[in-house]
């Protein structure tokens, strides 16, 4: 299945599939899953999923490739990822550029230190991915609340990375304004200052302000105002893509969560407009 630039998604959980099966919203354009939360499972399960992968299109954000880890490579599990993927025809594939494995699970996304050096490793182990994989790896920018042995810019580490891996990346908005609220930077700035061309689909989601000087990203609220200044903000300066809307974490009615997805597709026909009148 092909997708439209101009298409709003959302994260699937498996308590939403009976609603999802028995309405088939017609806003939900494409759904995102991780694949570690249904490579396990057969049955009743994975015949409900087939279902939904049969009618729409599908992105897979993963949980546990943990690309920056000082462990080897998972090569066993990468292998599985791209059956997964294979055997279901996702589109796209997406991780995280972090880790969550250190001698053992960590259970959280850890962040990498900003410096040359993790630049060249991490982006070693993204080629090794993109191989075994034969398809490109999706890098997401994280959030992150402290930046151990930090040598370099977040923007910097991050266009280094994208470069010298040659991957695409999944521009998180929500993250940008959580860590720009967080290290004290400027939201709009760093946006602009992602290369464009690498740019594979966006992120928007909700957080917690747990201070006025720190937001924690839940993915378990309604998505703020600033969050969708920044997403149009991201449409006006490299364009329409798809949308993924993240909700993880006090997950409302699926006729709730269709009113963000309108909300997503109504900034892209304001963009679309603009760009037709300027042409």
């Amino acid at each position: 299945m092909s997708l439209d630039k101009h298409s709003a998604g959302l994260g699937l959980r498996r308590e939403m599939l009976p609603e999802l099966l028995q309405l088939k919203p017609a806003d939900i354009d494409f759904f995102e899953v991780a694949p570690e939360n249904w490579l396990p499972y057969g049955g009743k399960l994975q015949r409900d999923f087939r279902r939904l992968t049969e009618q729409y299109p599908f992105f897979c954000h993963g949980l546990s490739l943990s690309i920056a880890s000082p462990d080897p490579l998972d090569v066993a599990f990468v292998k599985q990822v791209k059956q997964f993927l294979d055997e279901h025809q996702i589109l796209q594939y997406s991780e995280h550029l972090s880790y969550c494995s250190a001698d053992g699970h960590l259970y959280d996304l850890m962040p990498i230190p900003f410096t040359e050096e993790a630049i060249h490793y991490v982006s070693g182990r993204i080629k090794q991915v993109q191989d075994i994989l034969e398809r490109p790896l999706i890098l997401e920018n994280v959030s992150y609340y402290v930046a151990p042995d930090q040598q370099l810019s977040e923007q910097h580490f991050l266009q280094a990375v994208l470069e010298e891996a040659d991957c695409q990346l999944l521009l998180d908005v929500n993250n940008i304004y959580v860590n720009a609220v967080n290290h004290g930077y400027d939201a709009n700035t760093f946006l602009q200052m992602m290369p464009t061309e690498r740019i594979a689909y966006y992120h928007v989601a909700g957080h917690y302000q747990q201070t006025a000087n720190l937001l924690i990203d839940t993915h378990g609220a309604d998505v703020p105002d600033p969050v969708w200044q920044l997403l149009q903000a991201a449409y006006q300066h490299h364009g329409v893509k798809p949308t993924l809307y993240e909700r993880d974490f006090n997950v409302p009615a699926i006729t709730q969560l269709c009113q963000e997805l309108r909300y997503i597709k109504q900034l892209q026909h304001t963009q679309r407009q603009l760009e037709r009148q300027a042409s």
